[in-house]
């Protein structure tokens, strides 16, 4: 009997022993990527990349850092919190600006999904087309003068409530900003506090539930607004391939989103939601932040980045928001002088990706 168990003990050993070595190696040959996001849609498209294990194939294991606005994301840095994240575009050029982090990747575009919003019986919304170049922008400036907004201060919201007051021929000190996180800010403006609000998708759809009506949004302002995937410069420059490998694992996903029906992708979006952001999604919500938020795949994401001719889109965009928060005094003449370029919008390590992109 002894004998029959050693050499059950024996067979067991060599059997398993292949099998722990090369776990052990694969272990040994993923690099740990610390990255960091906000509970939105680009997310999404990480979170989906890691469940199928995408990362793995490219070598890395990202990790997913959860922060509740941009600028928190970017006060986390110094600390060495992550290396790669998802940010608005106005903190992305705050990340530049004040910690040095490139725009390797345009996310999506959310130039519909960031929106001002009123309660249904606020006098704001008795004008609509005030100013006759923007026909879909509500508001007359009798009307809000003086009146108080809450808002995530240096975020993509800001960028869209300053932008409609721009449109209305008012500016940020002609009315009253409170900041808040977009949470706090959904829940105050539900008890009635302030006059309106800045949110970005999915508040602004917790807003239309309750009836709350879109004032503008940067598409109704004209304005583009991305979302930017950027990098720590220190991390990118040391470890260019591994940049260009997780910008692979991204486009991949990117890819799913353009050749599956959307429809096929709600389950799968709403447990994202649920199961790492702790947030409950309907089927109908679900589907309709995936349709809002269009997706670039290489080829459209090397012209948004190309400056080979000139300015890139990517940099012409991020150009305009950089000199309108100088006009609006959030940021200096000497600060916009660093940023005004936008160069920080870089192609090279798009440039490194292997292709194709399955």
């Amino acid at each position: 009997m002894m004998k029959d168990c050693r050499r059950f003990f024996l067979w067991l050993v060599t059997a398993l022993l292949p099998i722990y070595f090369a776990g052990s190696a694969f272990a040994a040959d993923t690099v740990k990527m610390k990255t960091a996001w906000m509970d939105e849609h680009e997310t999404f498209l990480m979170w989906y990349a890691k469940e199928k294990g995408w990362d793995r194939e490219e070598g890395l294991d990202i990790d997913l850092g959860y922060f509740d606005s941009g600028m928190a994301i970017l006060t986390a840095l110094p600390a060495g919190e992550w290396s790669i994240a998802g940010v608005g575009a106005v903190p992305a050029m705050m990340g530049n600006l004040r910690y040095d982090t490139y725009t390797i990747l345009i996310g999506n575009d959310e130039s519909l999904t960031n929106a001002v919003m009123i309660r249904p019986d606020s006098p704001i919304l008795k004008t609509k087309g005030y100013n006759r170049d923007f026909p879909e922008v509500y508001g007359d400036p009798k009307d809000i003068k003086g009146k108080e907004f809450l808002c995530t201060t240096v975020s993509s919201a800001h960028f869209t409530l300053s932008h409609w007051l721009r449109v209305l021929g008012l500016n940020d000190s002609d009315v009253i900003i409170k900041n808040m996180d977009q949470a706090q800010a959904l829940a105050a403006f539900t008890t009635g506090i302030g006059d309106g609000v800045g949110l970005w998708a999915p508040y602004m759809y917790r807003g239309e539930e309750q009836g709350w009506k879109v004032a503008a949004t940067p598409k109704t302002c004209k304005q583009g607004l991305p979302i930017d995937i950027i990098a720590d410069k220190k991390f990118a420059d040391k470890n260019p391939e591994h940049v260009a490998k997780f910008i692979r694992i991204y486009l991949r996903t990117v890819n799913m989103l353009k050749s599956e029906p959307l429809e096929s992708i709600v389950p799968e979006y709403r447990r994202f939601f649920l199961e790492w952001a702790g947030k409950e999604y309907s089927a109908e919500m679900a589907l309709l932040d995936l349709q809002t938020h269009p997706v670039f795949n290489y080829k459209e994401q090397t012209a948004l980045l190309d400056a080979s001719k000139g300015p890139s889109a990517a940099q012409r965009w991020h150009t305009e928001i950089a000199r309108f928060f100088t006009e609006t005094g959030r940021i200096t003449k000497d600060d916009l002088k660093k940023v005004e370029n936008a160069a920080y919008c870089t192609d090279k390590f798009l440039k490194m990706v292997k292709t194709p992109i399955r």
